[in-house]
């Protein structure tokens, strides 16, 4: 009886060593496997705010093209509202 739980206790220890050394791996590789999800994390965040400046400065470009053209207009039509003054100073005095 004591030589059978000698025996049963031996293996029981072999079986928790082997569970110790499964689950040392285990750990292991879910270590690897935690750092290089979070490595592909990094490089797709790195993606994405590359992508989302390469975004906003392309809609600054286009702002700044529109505030020009903008400045523009507002230019002419100074310069029309201008020659319009004249033209009617010309007619009025004309028409005197």
């Amino acid at each position: 009886m004591y030589a059978e739980a000698l025996h049963e206790n031996e293996r029981l220890k072999s079986r928790l060593q082997d569970s110790k050394q499964e689950l040392a791996r285990i750990r292991s590789q879910l270590d690897r496997v935690t750092q290089r999800q979070e490595r592909i994390a990094e490089r797709s965040g790195l993606e994405s705010e590359k992508r989302e400046k390469q975004a906003l400065e392309k809609r600054v470009s286009g702002m700044e093209e529109e505030l020009k053209i903008l400045t523009e207009l507002k230019s002419d039509n100074q310069r029309l509202k201008d020659e319009n003054c004249a033209l009617i100073r010309v007619i009025s005095k004309l028409s005197k």
